[in-house]
Order: structure tokens, then C-alpha cells, then sequence
């Protein structure tokens, strides 16, 4: 076996382990919830409702029309269609299962909404520059076939959607306690908080264009309101919302004490979102996608981006 040959096997183990390991994590999480009783009702429904949302809103249009764009249809309301699970298969305090389907109903609700206004003004009849940007990324890591990633990446989400993401959701919603504790009351209040900011965040960016396009500006920086102290502001909140879930879900592992091996699985999987999602809102389609397009664009980014932190605010 010569080097060629080894640098070959190499790379193509390499390309197979970057996709096979996140299939595996999300299998893993799967397995340990459904070890659960009363979780298993909500996870075989939850599984079929995304499937067949990602299979009719993105996985047969991306097909179509090889454009990946479609998923941040399908992503939000997979976020609905969890938040309606959770009142008829939750088991918990009817008050607190109200508030968690609430939750993820509003949050897909406000991006969902957006991806619909975006698809009838055309926005979505050319690829997003984040799903763009996939490209540049597969290409990097050897992978070619571009019809295969597309559905690959879709996929990626609607597992995301099936384990990780629903976790907070199934946890509080089927926690019988009476009383909300104090974690629950501060990640609701956080939520609610950071919710707020990012629709902040994209109404100054908005009426930032708004005002530039009005006065014939173009390839302008939106620096105003929330974007001087971070170039992502809406990513960070974004980030941050589900880190509030994460911290609500903290009192219900209580019930979990005495089953050693869920109860290290659950702590795992929670933290383990915020590391999720902080990678897609960085890496994957959020900061570093939007930024590469727009450094070409925007000139006077660069000096926006020397002197505004990409993720984390800079508030001194």
C-alpha cells in the first residue's frame, strides 16, 4: 500500500466520519428517551410530524429545485408542531405544559411566518447565501455531490427537531410538580427576554435598510441599536433562548435521580443543545455564512468587523 493510497483511505474516512458521528449522537438520544414510558407517545408522534414536515416543505421542493432554502420553512414549524404535541401528550401541570407549548409555538410561529413572506416575494426562488455558502463548505471536505448534501443537511435538521431540540419541551411538560420552581421561573423570564431582543434585532436591521434604500444608499452596515455592541445580535438571542429552555428544564431532572443512566443521558443531551446550537449559529448557517457574502458586498464591513464582536455582545 503505497502513501497515495493511505492519504486516500484517509481522507475518505475522515469525510465518512463527519457525517456519520452526528447520525450517531442523534440515535444515541433518541434510544435514551425512549427508555422512558411516558416520553414514548410523544416521541413516535413527534417523529412522524417531522418527517413528513421536512419530507413535503423541504427534502421533495430541495429535490426539485436543488435549492436548500426550503428548510427554514420546514425548521420552524417542526418547532409548532412540537409545541402542539406537548399539549395532548404531555403528563405534567397543565399550567406549565400551556407555557412550554407556547413557547416553541411562538418561536416557530415568528420564523416560520418570515421564511412564508420571504417565499412570496421570491426570495427563496434563488438559494439563501448561508445555504450558498453549504457549498463552499462540502466542497472544502471533498464532498462533491452537491443533490446528496442538500438532503443530507435538511435531514440533519429534522433529526435536530426529533431529539435535541424537543428535549426541553417533553421534560417540563411532562413534570407533575405544582409549584414552577425558581429555574423555571428564571428561563421562562430569560426566554421572554431574549425572545424580544431578537425581534428587535431584525426591526432596527429592517428599518436600517428601510432608511438606506430611502435615501440611496447602498451596500450599507447596519451598526445602530443592538448591532453596536454585536455583528449577530438576532443569532446571539437566538442562542440564548434556548440556553433559557435548557435552564427551565434543570427542575425536572429531579425525577430522573434515581436512574443513574437516564439521568447522566438527560444532563448530557441538555447541555449538549447549547453546543448545537451555538455551532449552527456560528458555523454551520449563521455568522460566518452571512459574513462571507457580505465582506464582498459591503466594504466598510471590514471595519465594522475590527471593531464589533462577531458573537458575544462587547457592552465595555
Amino acid at each position: 500500500m503505497n502513501l497515495k493510497t493511505i492519504r486516500i483511505m484517509s481522507k475518505n474516512y475522515t469525510k465518512f466520519k463527519s457525517r456519520f458521528i452526528p447520525i450517531v449522537l442523534f440515535v444515541i438520544v433518541f434510544v435514551i428517551f425512549f427508555q422512558i414510558e411516558k416520553f414514548q407517545d410523544f416521541l413516535a408522534v413527534n417523529l412522524i410530524s417531522q418527517l413528513l414536515i421536512f419530507l413535503f416543505v423541504a427534502c421533495i421542493p430541495a429535490y426539485l429545485t436543488k435549492r436548500m432554502s426550503y428548510v427554514d420553512i420546514a425548521w420552524p414549524f417542526g418547532l409548532i408542531s412540537i409545541g402542539i404535541i406537548v399539549i395532548f401528550f404531555g403528563e405534567g401541570y397543565l399550567p406549565r405544559k400551556i407555557i412550554i407549548s407556547s413557547l416553541y409555538i411562538i418561536a416557530g410561529l415568528r420564523m416560520g411566518l418570515g421564511a412564508l413572506v420571504l417565499l412570496k416575494k421570491g426570495y427563496l426562488d434563488k438559494e439563501l447565501p448561508r445555504y450558498q455558502f453549504q457549498r463552499i463548505r462540502w466542497n472544502k471536505k471533498g464532498f462533491t455531490n452537491n443533490s446528496f448534501s442538500i438532503q443530507y443537511e435538511i435531514l440533519l435538521q429534522c433529526f435536530a427537531n426529533i431529539t435535541f431540540l424537543v428535549i426541553p419541551a417533553i421534560m417540563i411538560s411532562n413534570n407533575s410538580n405544582e409549584h414552577f420552581s425558581i429555574f423555571e421561573i428564571i428561563g421562562f423570564v430569560l426566554w421572554i427576554a431574549f425572545f424580544l431582543m431578537e425581534h428587535v434585532a431584525d426591526l432596527q436591521k429592517q428599518a436600517f435598510l428601510i432608511n438606506a434604500k430611502k435615501n440611496k444608499l447602498k451596500n450599507q452596515v447596519c451598526n445602530v441599536g443592538l448591532w453596536k455592541y454585536t455583528r449577530h445580535p438576532n443569532y446571539f438571542s437566538e442562542w440564548m433562548i434556548w440556553n433559557s429552555l435548557i435552564f427551565a428544564s434543570f427542575s425536572s431532572l429531579i425525577f430522573y435521580l434515581d436512574e443513574t443512566f437516564i439521568f447522566i443521558g438527560l444532563l448530557i443531551s441538555l447541555l449538549y443543545i447549547s453546543f448545537l446550537m451555538y455551532q449552527t449559529l456560528v458555523f454551520l448557517t449563521g455568522a460566518i455564512p452571512s459574513e462571507y457574502y457580505t465582506l464582498i458586498k459591503r466594504p466598510d464591513y471590514k471595519k465594522y468587523k475590527e471593531n464589533t464582536n462577531m458573537f458575544f455582545p462587547k457592552l465595555f
